[in-house]
């Protein structure tokens, strides 16, 4: 017997914060309770509501107290990161205690570990294990997911397109500064690194590529250049183009994902662009130990009124067999902080309040698996509802 709805994994994180709140505020019949390693910081949260919070202090190195952790609840959300460094007990405990796991990790090469080690078990026990609910990387998926159940053309191909405002919170900044420390599964940052075995056809390895140049993109009137968070994006997308075969329609052995920025100016393409070079010179090279205390340190993040100033838009083309049609989802909130406590804790509350039967795959469904495969349509439900508008773009 589980003891509780959800429990917020690394709730003394600011955006672990930002999740409590949400909850907290929104969804009074949650039977929910938060978790970290400081007690004092947790009960400091719990305070703010009257101590009306249940707090569990438990490391993610303490193996038996993580699967009481996880067997205490129906679903656990970790905000924790890096993930690499404090997510792989959760999981696996969750696998274990059959606790249904959801986080917002972009950091791919630890997915990739985890399919390695938990994919199958996960799956027998019917345990849905979903990473990246938050910017990284429900947009791209569900977006995805979303274009493809609008069209009715064998799809070729689609591209996807990001404009975002926001601030990094000191989280977010620690795991880009501390990945490559990481010691990765091996393949864990190639193209097709979160496919299944035996899924990736020859036209897909032949016209995949993740290099993109500044230049015009025809039908949006734009211009396009490297995004940041194409890395993890594009391989959980692939994933979902893999696995959609096993929960509804199918996106085609060619299926062809790629992805960029969105920039209404040429300009502010090679603006960004030079400056994406200059971070990832920073994050790649022996110049990381110099830079890093110059950043938010874990913890920190950007203002309420920044948060609530901020937007996405990320708009996919979708070229078919007969042509091209185009879709976009957006919402107003800053992305990585504001919008993403949100989708996460809708992905949870999919989990929680939703009838397992409407889930892709039915009730007893589990795996290693993305937003869009473990959570489908039951999710856009959910987020159309907080003001996450998908629509079609009509192409002039």
């Amino acid at each position: 017997m589980k003891n509780f709805d959800l429990i917020i994994y690394g709730a003394t994180g600011f955006t672990g914060k930002l999740c409590v709140d949400y909850i907290k505020n929104n969804y009074p019949e949650v039977n929910f309770a938060i978790a970290g390693r400081n007690i004092n910081k947790l009960k400091s949260i719990s305070e703010k509501y009257n101590n009306s919070i249940k707090c569990f202090e438990v490391e993610s190195s303490d193996k038996s107290g993580m699967k009481k952790l996880a067997s205490e609840t129906r679903v656990i959300l970790n905000t924790a990161g890096p993930f690499y460094k404090y997510g792989s007990l959760v999981v696996e405990s969750c696998v274990e205690e059959k606790t249904h796991y959801v986080d917002i990790t972009g950091e791919s090469f630890w997915v990739r570990d985890l399919i390695e080690k938990h994919h199958e078990n996960a799956q027998s026990g019917g345990v849905r294990i979903i990473n990246a609910c938050g910017f990284d990387s429900v947009p791209s998926d569900i977006g995805v997911f979303f274009s493809v159940n609008n069209t009715n053309e064998q799809i070729k191909k689609i591209s996807g397109f990001h404009s975002w405002k926001g601030e990094a919170s000191g989280g977010t900044i620690e795991t880009m500064f501390t990945s490559m420390e990481a010691k990765s599964a091996k393949g864990g940052f190639g193209r097709f690194s979160l496919n299944p075995k035996n899924t990736v056809s020859k036209h897909q390895l032949d016209n995949t590529s993740d290099r993109v140049s500044v230049k015009k993109i025809k039908y949006l009137n734009g211009y396009t250049g490297p995004f940041v968070m194409a890395l993890p994006n594009t391989r959980t997308v692939r994933r979902s183009a893999a696995l959609s075969k096993e929960t509804g329609k199918y996106y085609g052995k060619d299926f062809v994902y790629s992805e960029g920025a969105y920039y209404s100016k040429l300009s502010s393409a090679w603006k960004v662009t030079l400056m994406t070079f200059v971070l990832g010179l920073i994050i790649f090279s022996p110049l990381r130990n110099l830079f890093r205390p110059l950043f938010r340190k874990p913890g920190q993040g950007p203002s309420k009124a920044v948060m609530d100033s901020g937007f996405f838009k990320t708009r996919f083309l979708v070229e078919t067999e007969k042509g091209v049609k185009a879709f976009m989802i957006s919402a107003s909130g800053d992305p990585g902080y504001k919008m993403t406590s949100r989708m996460a804790c809708e992905s949870a509350l999919c989990l929680i309040l939703e009838n397992p039967d409407s889930l892709p795959g039915g009730k007893n469904f589990g795996g290693v698996v993305t937003p869009s495969i473990g959570l489908g349509n039951t999710l856009i439900k959910r987020l159309k509802k907080i003001g996450v508008g998908f629509d079609e773009i009509i192409l002039g």
